[in-house]
């Protein structure tokens, strides 16, 4: 029998405007979102006394640090969209890249991170 595998999932949201430069539509017109974000990680351990991969508190909390920076600004004046669009594409990325470095160990690492501008436009992040 293969080894287990185990992934938590975590969402929260936040509000920003963006524009997307040379689109060649009405995205390119300043506009806002309430961006949906929903963050798994993954892990092949459980803690030994708790049975956790990790605490969801602390996930949730890691998440909600990294979106804190994204809440109610204007995305294409951050430093990190200064070259690329703030597309859901690129902040899915961002958010993954942020919530990679802050994570507790070796033992859980990433697994994908969704963008949702609406209910039927969502963006997807993962590396292989």
């Amino acid at each position: 029998m293969g080894e287990g595998l185990w992934r938590l999932t975590v969402a929260d949201h936040f509000s920003s405007a963006h524009q997307l430069r040379h689109y060649q539509g009405k995205c390119e017109c300043l506009h806002g979102h309430n961006f949906a974000v929903q963050v798994q990680v993954q892990g092949r351990r459980l803690h030994p006394e708790l049975g956790i991969v990790m605490d969801f508190k602390e996930l949730k909390a890691l998440l909600k640090t990294v979106l804190a920076e994204l809440d109610h600004c204007n995305l294409n004046e951050m430093a990190e969209f200064s070259r690329i669009n703030p597309s859901s594409e690129n902040i899915a990325r961002h958010i993954y890249q942020r919530l990679q470095t802050m994570l507790p160990g070796p033992e859980v690492i990433m697994h994908s991170v969704s963008v949702a501008e609406g209910p039927n436009s969502v963006a997807i992040y993962m590396e292989d």
